[in-house]
């Protein structure tokens, strides 16, 4: 019934979806297999992609050639670049999407890449043999072969949903949970846990006075996630979100529900997203705060369902409703679906290798919350990894592993493989420490042309890339050559209140002031003007961030170079760290657990000293 396949997916979220577009776009056979066709892509919770650190990935997603980015922009409904108060490097951009739009895209995206196979059931075994995976059994007993494998479960394995002292068996709402591959892989050796995460209550839009609250209007420039020139939306026709807050009363109300929580009682075991709290731990962990902030998002174009960002909650669903009530603007509103908890199975991602394969059975791949992560945009980089590694393993090809110092999304695989993580990892800016490298804008310099070669990305991406590079280049030149006379820029200095100049000055030492931008200096300097008229937007502002953190720039890439002497020394897989006497205890077993692949990552494996790295460097040289 069914032939062999180069690559299976078992699961059509975030991540499933990308690692089933890398795969077959780079040449292999794929079956993407799903519980349900009409749910592919679809946004269980808040109905946006990016924001702080989560914009750069689905940036570098897109510059990989990744879906993400492309889906994202065809769905917009608001754009908002964040942080634009302070430096490049924490820009991060962030759409509200129409969440029909996203998954009806995304699954035309997949329906018209050649190589991709479709088949809704669920997966509720792995054919495994000489720990290697072979291939998987369905729920209505087909046996489908494959040479990789790759799961992307989501919140689906033995989920269950939580509503005060309801409980009930589900990976969503209105679906059911999956069953069988905990169960197997433990029975092999896998270690598996629990985590849990929540929604908030779905509100009628028709039913709420938008008087009473904040109105947050998108960006007058909307520049999106993709490198390409995909069709947006106008600036004037974003629909707007709206600002509210919780006060005393809510709070109060919502306490009455606590001893009928889940969360309270004990019914949960699996711990929830630091991050992203849900508003019973927000009153129980700030008690300090009389309000909390609430996002009023619309779910879209042609729909009144308004999601309630910043009120997650499994509390009963009549606490809900009645606390819900006491926030201003929402005195009359009418519940579409309560928030609700949900806890499922994954497994420490500290059993995987840099490519996502798992140590213990080889050509299976793990991507997204399976591996202890939260959020569309860490589940999507994943399975585009994922998905990459599952097509090289099928093709016997070298894996493909990006550095910290390459992308967000080397940050993220690196922190999870090294650190693990026992409740849901969220990416966050200061988790780089190469950031001023790794910004939203350069995302198509640092990643194209390696995607390229490996054959994701397009030639028209590669051709961009380097029409972007000469033009910068250019850009860069001019501002060095240009010399700019006092009597030309002090009227703009005296605006911005700077401090004016007595003699003429090189325009790349001007651009250097903090509070100087190019632009307003090619509105000062008509000459200046002359001398770059024909490069677009986003060339000037690549050169303008190029110069004016170019010290910053090199310093951190001094980092990474010395660095990148412990990334070079590999640990050998048959390393024995008992003849290393002088480790301590917690090295030691942290070594054996996660057998680091190079003195780069042993360095950063949480509980290890740096003396633990020098022992073992030294033992190394001998």
């Amino acid at each position: 019934m069914f032939p062999e396949y180069d690559v299976i997916v078992v699961g059509a979220g975030h991540a499933g979806c990308e690692a089933a577009a890398a795969a077959a776009n780079l040449g292999s056979r794929v079956l993407l297999i799903t519980m349900n066709m009409q749910t592919i892509a679809q946004m269980s919770c808040n109905p946006a992609m990016g924001g702080i650190a989560k914009g750069q990935i689905v940036r570098e997603i897109d510059a990989m050639g990744g879906y993400s980015g492309l889906v994202s922009d065809k769905s917009m409904i608001q754009f908002r670049m964040l942080n634009v108060s302070k430096g490049p490097a924490m820009w991060s951009p962030r759409v509200q999407s129409d969440r029909m739009q996203f998954a009806a895209t995304w699954r035309e995206m997949l329906e018209q890449t050649p190589n991709v196979d479709f088949y809704q059931d669920m997966v509720s075994s792995l054919i495994i043999k000489n720990n290697k995976v072979c291939g998987v059994i369905t729920g209505m007993g087909n046996e489908i072969k494959a040479t990789s494998v790759v799961v992307t479960s989501g919140t689906f394995l033995n989920g269950i949903i939580h509503i005060g002292e309801k409980q009930f068996g589900g990976g969503r709402v209105g679906e059911k949970a999956a069953t069988g591959i905990t169960e197997q892989l433990v029975a092999f050796g896998f270690e598996s846990d629990r985590l849990k995460t929540g929604t908030p209550p779905r509100i009628d839009g028709r039913s709420l006075d938008y008087s009473k609250m904040e109105e947050q209007k998108g960006d007058d420039i909307i520049t999106g996630f993709s490198y390409l020139d995909i069709e947006k939306i106008k600036p004037e026709q974003q629909r707007s979100c709206h600002i509210t807050y919780t006060n005393q009363t809510v709070h109060d109300i919502l306490k009455t529900g606590f001893d009928r929580s889940p969360m309270y009682q004990g019914r949960i075991e699996g711990r929830g997203p630091r991050y992203c709290p849900s508003i019973e731990d927000k009153i129980n962990r700030f008690a300090e705060r009389d309000r909390h902030q609430l996002f009023v998002e619309p779910e879209g174009w042609n729909t009144c369902e308004i999601y309630v960002n910043g009120f997650s909650t499994s509390l009963p669903e009549e606490v809900q409703i009645k606390a819900l009530r006491t926030v201003p603007g929402f005195e009359n509103c009418r519940v579409f679906r309560p928030g609700y908890a949900i806890e499922y199975d994954y497994f420490p991602p500290t059993q995987l290798k840099y490519s996502l394969e798992t140590k213990l059975v080889s050509n299976l791949f793990f991507a997204g919350q399976i591996n202890g992560t939260t959020g569309y945009e860490e589940a999507a980089c994943q399975g585009l990894m994922a998905g990459i590694n599952a097509h090289q393993k099928a093709k016997e090809l070298e894996p493909v592993v990006l550095k910290r110092s390459e992308a967000y999304i080397g940050v993220l695989i690196d922190d999870l493989i090294s650190k693990g993580t026992d409740e849901p990892y969220r990416m966050f800016t200061s988790r780089a420490e190469y950031r001023t490298l790794l910004r939203q804008d350069n995302a198509d310099l640092r990643l194209t042309e390696m995607s390229y070669n490996l054959g994701l990305a397009s030639k028209e991406r590669l051709d961009r890339v380097y029409k972007k590079q000469d033009s910068v280049k250019q850009i860069t030149s001019v501002l060095k050559d240009f010399n700019v006379e006092a009597d030309d820029i002090n009227p703009y200095f005296e605006t911005i209140q700077s401090s004016p100049i007595t003699e003429k000055q090189r325009a790349n030492k001007i651009i250097l002031r903090p509070n100087v931008g190019l632009k307003e200096m090619m509105l000062a300097i008509p000459a200046l003007a002359l001398h770059l008229n024909g490069f677009d937007e986003k060339e000037l502002e690549q050169a303008e961030i190029q110069v004016k953190y170019e010290r910053y720039i090199e310093k951190e890439q001094e980092l990474v170079n010395k660095m990148g002497q412990l990334e070079n020394m590999i640990i050998p897989d048959s390393f024995d760290y008992d003849k290393v006497n002088a480790l301590s205890n917690e090295a030691l077993q942290k070594f054996k657990k996660i057998r680091p692949h190079t003195l780069g990552q042993a360095s950063r494996i949480s509980g290890v000293n740096p003396s633990d790295v020098q022992i073992l460097m030294v033992y190394m040289g001998r």
